[in-house]
């Protein structure tokens, strides 16, 4: 398993194997231990990425663009161990509960903003980004991923979670996966896929570079 600086397997009590990990403040009550928090793969898609032994290309310190942060779970881990990370979310209530998240973490900037709309917060999210984790749960999942494009370096990596019951709740996951993937490949170029059975249900991990 390949993972990123700042992130290693660490033994939790009650627990009979080690667990994912970053050190920091906790965010929604995970076990700590010795100052590291246990990144549950069951509420998040970058977590389960990780313990699938998919390799994302994040390391320690990269400058990140996270869609879809909702009340921030997964991005604090992603915090923990990244550089500046901007955390985009387009609902309110979720939002109040990010910004609580970012108040421990002076590298996590929380945005009320659409994922659909880049232009909303091209002036604040810097260009030449390291990586783009994103998470939405909307149609049109590869035009926000291509849309945000314009943020990452060359070399940079997209790195996502496709949910195919929000692109299309009445066709076979296999066949949205290849629609989304197809569309992304306009902009990208795919470098691994991965299922996310069994945390999380008709989910597919991507990982791509921009062309």
């Amino acid at each position: 398993m390949t993972l990123p600086g700042g992130v290693e397997r660490r033994e939790f009590e009650g627990e009979a194997e080690a667990a994912l990990a970053t050190r920091g403040d906790p965010v929604y009550g995970e076990p700590v231990s010795g100052g590291w928090r246990r990144w549950d793969p069951h509420r998040s898609k970058l977590g389960a990425t990780l313990e699938k032994g998919v390799d994302t290309g994040l390391s320690a310190g990269d400058a990140m663009l996270y869609l879809g942060a909702a009340n921030g779970t997964t991005v604090s881990h992603v915090a923990d161990f990244a550089g500046p990370t901007y955390a985009v979310e387009f609902a309110p209530r979720p939002t109040r509960d990010l910004l609580g998240v970012a108040e421990d973490r002076s590298n996590l900037f929380a945005l009320l903003k659409d994922a659909r709309k880049p232009e909303t917060y091209a002036h604040v999210v810097e260009s030449g980004l390291d990586a783009i984790v994103q998470d939405v749960a909307t149609r049109g999942q590869a035009d926000v991923a291509l849309s945000n494009r314009q943020f990452l370096r060359d070399g940079g990596r997209f790195v996502g979670a496709v949910k195919a019951r929000s692109e299309d709740v009445t066709r076979e996951p296999e066949a949205v996966f290849e629609d989304v993937l197809d569309r992304l490949r306009d902009g990208y170029e795919v470098l691994a896929t991965e299922r996310l059975e069994p945390y999380h249900d008709d989910h597919l991990a991507v990982v791509a570079t921009p062309k």
